[in-house]
């Protein structure tokens, strides 16, 4: 008897736990200390986006097996906002036998959604969930923190980057890769093992993908205004020939891919691709929407007054 019922895999409630505390760029804190997000209205620092990413290789390894990690992407919107002692679970639907692509989410334990987002493997992967969110935008009507950027811009420089077991990864992410395994909500012996990974060389888990494309962020030198506190809204993780490697030496060119703007933020989409160290090889991508509060940048109500 064959059922059209659909199923869905489910992960264990988890505990993500806050590492950015000590998070500082423009000479501040971040959204993610307790305090300045407290006087931007927020109840407490919460936990970046990217953290929950960990809760689904566990799921769509079970989907897609080892190619997930070679050609999958996980492409997310964030919905809500969690802090350190909520609990979390990840789900994936079950596809059709031969599909590439799925569904996934993340719920708190009361069912607080906290986001949402296709799993696709490529190279076809078809209409990622933020591609189609791009698609729908509209251009905005009026940039000030970001009026100096424009589509197209390009970051002024390679940046070249790798990921050491011990690295400390910078001001943005104050702690190393086994500092992170030591609190990661799923852990691997590939992460860590190089004799245990199917490649022979330990692979840099999926949110701290998002780490080595972040680490040098600032010397693509895009003239954002500031300061002014800003936070991750939509995030696509691409592999397109991973995965990628601890301790290996990889180079980072990035580039504005979207402008837009909501009653609260200004948004920048930036397309960081990383390539092998020569720069030849393109072995994954990160698409980033970078919301920056209106409201944290010191006379925002009056410089936009004036300039109406």
């Amino acid at each position: 008897m064959t059922f059209s019922t659909p199923l869905t895999l489910c992960g264990p409630l988890r505990k993500p736990l806050q590492m950015l505390e000590e998070q500082t760029y423009d000479g501040h804190t971040s959204i993610h200390d307790d305090d300045m997000a407290e006087k931007l209205g927020f109840r407490a620092g919460p936990i970046e986006g990217p953290t929950h990413f960990s809760m689904f290789p566990p799921l769509l390894e079970r989907i897609f097996g080892q190619e997930w990690y070679e050609r999958g992407c996980l492409s997310a919107h964030y919905q809500n906002m969690v802090v350190e002692g909520e609990e979390v679970r990840a789900f994936a639907e079950i596809p059709p036998a031969g599909s590439n692509r799925t569904r996934v989410w993340a719920e708190k334990a009361d069912g607080t959604p906290v986001l949402e987002a296709s799993a696709t493997i490529g190279p076809d992967h078809g209409e990622t969930l933020l591609e189609a969110r791009m698609a729908k935008l509209r251009p905005p009507e009026k940039l000030l923190i970001l009026e100096d950027l424009h589509v197209g811009m390009k970051g002024k420089q390679d940046e070249r980057v790798r990921m050491d077991p011990d690295q400390h990864m910078g001001d943005l992410y104050p702690f190393s890769l086994n500092q992170k395994l030591a609190k990661i909500t799923e852990t691997s012996p590939w992460y860590s093992d190089d004799s245990a990974s199917p490649w022979g060389r330990a692979i840099i888990p999926l949110e701290m993908v998002s780490v080595l494309a972040e680490y040098t962020a600032r010397s693509a030198g895009f003239p954002v205004k500031g300061p002014a506190v800003g936070l991750f809204a939509d995030q696509e993780i691409r592999m397109i020939d991973g995965p990628l490697f601890v301790s290996e030496d990889y180079l980072i060119r990035r580039e504005i891919a979207a402008l837009s703007e909501s009653r609260r933020t200004e948004s920048y989409w930036v397309r960081t691709r990383i390539y092998d160290r020569d720069g030849k090889t393109l072995k994954a991508e990160m698409l980033l929407n970078h919301a920056t509060l209106k409201h944290s940048y010191a006379g925002y109500q009056e410089q936009d007054a004036g300039n109406g």
